[in-house]
């Protein structure tokens, strides 16, 4: 029944296996990818047809992942998968730039790419063997694809590279999280975070990455050879006339255009040059249009291309190593945490940055269970910022790459929980764009940490390169506008810190991207880099040694983790109490480290006395601050460290006789007590008539000591033996029946204690008794 054919190889000591011909046969090509225990099914359609009117190519890849897959049903109301997470866009975005660049110029078939993971064993890491799987179904499906490209992540530790490290082991155990893509001849895809590293490690691992990506091009066309389709004609037309007679009719124009500097009056002169091509072929089929059109871009990247190539003139008038002016300022906003406005050329962004507690983190329900994130990057670009009318909502897949791009540049740098026990947001909102608004985003994102008060461990600047590459002839440009972004070969993201680099980006429109091209760029952009650095720092160079006067204060303690459950409480009663009665926030882990924060330093004070007065033990001698919680008759109950109470007899309220405990205090009062004694059960006897209740300085004892009392059995009138003989009691009926103990009014009256002389006072503590 069916036709399977299997390819597999060791590969970083696990078996690889790729398998067609079992599932999703009727799709184009479909690969069933294992690695480990962690499995994906990738499935390629193409559309047989273009559709009419299309003059781009629709490619659409979807990366999914099954909480199945990992044993695990998704959070929330809605127990299904639903909208793509972030993680799913970006991986996505993963597996879409390598394989792109690899479609034919003018094939404008709609492709979609489906990669969902179906089995997660918590070590292999599904998103690089699903840009494999992706890459292996499209290679046997039969559609124009010049691949196959490999993938890879690479890992550094102690000197060496490592081979598919688990993810978030990377960094958290070595210095480098690196993904790399690429076909047998030329790396087409980089995306990494690192610890600072420098560029020779940097280029070395990719590298590295690029001879692990061969192996696996080899197997998948290992399994072509067994199982792909038949190609599929695709027929390029000869447009080399129709493109000479553009470039007659409109080069001069094009060439003045692009040597004027300013953007807007560039776009204009290129508008009217395009323009006169559309009159130039009006009346003609739309086809013949559409094709006219796209040979217009194609003379002006020409046009271009050759000035930079041969004269060394870009576009704005720069050198191919200068960085536009840059104007950087910080604390923009007066109610922000931290706030910055960078301004690079024609590229602006407002970065802020909001400070929070535990509370705010971000929650993440991903295969590997429920997570929390501390740090938060937001980016977004309004339609206005390149002078454009469109859509305005919610963030774009490429939005969330951006921003994933400027997290990962700024993740290394940041000081840790410990040292700096804030949740943190930052947000660029991008409000002019020539030319990499993510790098603008790392420049302005670490000056609004720094202005918030974030100690980093050095700033962090961020540059975008670019390439042009005819044959041999190649030139690498630094600080490329978004004109040479779209009419190069290369764009090339390298952020880091005076010490290292934090973070590259890197895709190739071309194939034939040498070491040394890779090695220029990087050294070239470390100049920029430092450049950049430079001009941030003239506006702030390091952190400010305290938050905003806005932003909460947070104060960490540790207690005992027995003291945990006497400070959250029965259901948490007494640390909703806490909250309630200070205002401040109050956060406690399994370790005893509590976290209390407010913008108000007197509600922190508060919350952290009362919580160490539940920790703390009382002190013989000492002095606290208490309050009046119940009134007895012979005393008064104080609450003096949170949690505790003690008692204040009415003979130690005041030197002279006290008749009623409320002629002195009364409940909510606030008093000053000493400690006296603690007995055995740890009950507390207070003193207040030896502090000083206005000050809480502690007073000297002026009342005369007590003189010895008389023998019990000596009592005047009372006589002393006040039972008679214990032997008769005949008068009181026989134990068994109580109902004849005789009348009860014949018991000793009251004491002026309150206890009888009987001995009826075993409700009063031990310490009270005289």
């Amino acid at each position: 029944m069916f036709d399977v054919k299997t390819v597999s190889m060791e590969w970083g000591g696990k078996t690889l296996t790729l398998e067609t011909g079992r599932i999703a046969r009727q799709a184009d090509g479909a690969v069933l990818a294992t690695y480990g225990e962690t499995v994906v099914l990738c499935a390629v359609t193409a559309a047989k047809s273009v559709k009419e009117g299309q003059d781009f190519f629709p490619l659409t890849v979807h990366y999914q992942e099954k909480f199945f897959a990992a044993g695990r049903i998704p959070g929330g109301f809605f127990k299904r998968e639903r909208g793509a997470t972030e993680k799913e866009t970006l991986v996505s975005r993963l597996i879409d730039r390598p394989v792109r660049p690899l479609f034919p110029e003018g094939f404008y078939n709609e492709i979609n790419v489906i990669a969902q993971v179906l089995s997660f064993d918590g070590e292999c890491e599904p998103d690089v063997l699903a840009m494999i799987a992706a890459s292996a179904a499209l290679t046997i499906s039969g559609v124009p694809f010049m691949g196959p490209i490999g993938g890879c992540r690479v890992g550094y530790k102690d000197g060496e590279y490592t081979l598919n490290p688990k993810q978030d082991a990377a960094l958290a155990e070595g210095q480098l999280d690196l993904i790399v893509a690429g076909t047998a001849d030329a790396v087409m895809m980089v995306e990494s975070e690192a610890r600072e590293l420098s560029e020779e490690i940097m280029l070395g691992a990719v590298m590295f990455a690029h001879d692990e990506c061969k192996k696996v091009v080899n197997l998948i066309v290992e399994l072509a050879e067994q199982a792909a389709k038949d190609p599929w004609d695709v027929i390029q037309a000869d447009n080399s006339a129709m493109k000479a007679e553009i470039k007659g009719l409109i080069g001069e124009d094009v060439a003045k255009a692009y040597a004027t500097t300013d953007k807007s009056a560039r776009r204009e002169a290129l508008e009217v040059a395009r323009d006169k091509v559309k009159a130039h072929y009006e009346g003609q089929d739309g086809q013949t249009v559409m094709t006219a059109i796209k040979l217009t871009k194609k003379v002006e990247a020409d046009v271009v291309r050759g000035a930079i190539l041969k004269d060394g003139k870009r576009i704005d008038g720069r050198a191919v190593d200068q960085v536009r002016p840059i104007e950087a300022m910080v604390g923009l906003l007066p109610r922000t945490h931290g706030s910055a406005l960078f301004t690079r050329g024609e590229t602006q962004a407002i970065c802020t940055t909001t400070l929070g507690t535990k509370d705010a983190e971000q929650m993440i329900d991903g295969l590997e269970g429920l997570s929390y994130s501390r740090f938060m990057l937001h980016y977004n670009f309004p339609p206005y910022s390149v002078g454009e009318v469109g859509r305005f909502g919610a963030p774009s897949r490429r939005d969330t790459g951006h921003g994933k791009l400027a997290w990962r540049a700024l993740q290394a740098v940041l000081p840790s929980h410990e040292d700096f026990p804030y949740t943190i947001r930052v947000v660029s909102d991008i409000t002019e764009s020539n030319g990499s608004s993510s790098m603008a985003t790392v420049c302005g994102g670490a000056l609004a940490m720094m202005d918030a008060g974030v100690p980093l461990t050095r700033p962090v600047s961020g540059i975008a390169m670019g390439l042009i590459l005819e044959g041999d002839e190649f030139t690498v440009l630094s600080d490329i506008l978004g004109d040479e972004d779209h009419l190069g070969d290369m764009d090339f993201k390298v952020a880091g810190t005076s010490e290292g680099i934090t973070s590259l980006q890197m895709d190739i429109k071309v194939a034939g991207i040498t070491r040394a091209i890779m090695e220029k760029a990087l050294d070239q952009a470390k100049a920029g880099r430092a450049h950049i650095l430079g001009e941030m720092t003239k506006a702030l160079g390091t952190a400010r040694t305290d938050v905003s006067k806005h932003a909460p204060r947070i104060e960490t303690i540790q207690i005992d983790k027995s003291k945990i459950r006497d400070v959250i409480g029965t259901g948490g009663k007494v640390i909703r109490e806490i909250v309630a009665e200070t205002g401040a926030k109050v956060d406690i882990d399994d370790e005893g480290i509590i976290k209390i924060s407010s913008s108000d330093s007197d509600q922190i004070e508060a919350a952290k006395n009362w919580i160490l007065g539940i920790v703390e033990e009382a002190e013989v001698g000492k002095i606290y601050n208490g309050k009046v919680v119940n009134i007895v008759d012979f005393g008064a109950f104080v609450n003096f460290m949170g949690g505790k109470d003690g008692l204040v007899h009415v003979s130690e309220m005041r030197n002279e006789r006290v008749e009623k405990p409320t002629d002195v205090v009364s409940e909510g009062q606030d008093v000053k007590v000493k400690v006296l004694e603690i007995d055995q059960r740890g009950k507390v006897r207070l003193s207040m008539r030896v502090v000083d209740q206005e000050t809480g300085e502690e007073l000297e004892d002026t009342r005369p000591a007590r003189e010895p009392r008389e023998p019990r059995g000596d009592r005047g009138d009372r006589g002393g033996d006040r039972r008679g003989p214990r032997g008769d009691r005949g008068d009181r009926g026989p134990r068994r029946d109580r109902g004849d103990r005789g009348d009860r009014g014949d018991r000793a009256p009251r004491n002026d204690d309150g206890g009888r002389d009987s001995g009826g006072a075993a409700h009063i503590p031990d310490f009270l008794k005289d």
